[in-house]
């Protein structure tokens, strides 16, 4: 005796699958379901990294073009390269704590907004919610050593460069070269890090220390030529 046309329909819809020892049914529109979710890949938020990232790219890039002009500046006017490299090491400890207690009072500013915005929606956040906001608050101290590091890390090329070579035009031409290498790097790492454009982030870097640099040492020339007429 064959079963019905309907209840063989029903099965044909059906798959039996064995799971355990026993026997589970599961409907077609069941299976297409299933196979319809695909699970989300959570994707990196590259905005976590902006703190630190804005942070440390600054401060090299600072660190690098500020300690450099400075030198190409006393360049102009000084030919003695221990005067041009405790310059350089000066301009490095008073930038690099520039730096850091900008940076910490930027951040620590935003510290205090985003924790009076916390208080104000307590009443609407549960107690888990609120220790994971908690975790997402920016840190001054490390945003601070950050900021002196890189700082740091930028200005001891030009000084590295400079210090070994006696002759003067070469000197000068060696803290180009060096800095000009530093800031692809440093754009470079920047754009990688950031998801941008590699040949557009380095080339704006390294217009801007190119800038720096002749600005600083045309004025310094002038004024120091000035200076000598008088």
């Amino acid at each position: 005796m064959t079963a019905p046309p309907h209840t063989q329909r029903q099965r044909t819809a059906e798959q039996e699958t064995v799971i355990g020892g026993s026997t589970k049914v599961f409907s077609a529109d069941q299976n297409q379901c299933n196979l319809s979710v695909v699970p989300e890949v959570e994707e990196f938020d590259y905005s976590k990294r902006a703190q630190w990232l804005r942070a440390a790219v600054l401060g090299a890039n600072d660190g690098l073009v500020s300690i450099a002009s400075l030198m190409m500046g006393v360049g102009a006017v000084k030919d003695d390269v221990k005067v041009m490299i405790l310059t350089g090491f000066a301009g490095l400890f008073a930038g690099a704590c520039s730096m850091a207690i900008g940076e910490f009072v930027s951040v620590y500013s935003q510290l205090d907004i985003e924790v009076a915005q916390m208080k104000r929606e307590k009443r609407m956040v549960e107690n888990n919610e609120e220790d994971v906001e908690k975790e997402k608050l920016p840190n001054p101290f490390q945003a601070a050593l950050a900021s002196a590091l890189a700082f740091s890390l930028g200005a001891i090329v030009p000084l590295l460069a400079a210090a070994f070579i006696a002759d003067y035009k070469v000197r000068l031409a060696v803290v180009v070269v060096a800095t000009t290498a530093a800031l692809v790097a440093f754009g470079g790492v920047g754009a990688v890090l950031g998801r941008t454009k590699v040949v557009r982030s380095c080339c704006r870097v390294v217009v801007g220390g190119w800038m720096a640099m002749g600005i600083t040492f045309g004025l310094t020339k002038l004024l120091s030529s000035r200076g000598l007429e008088m």
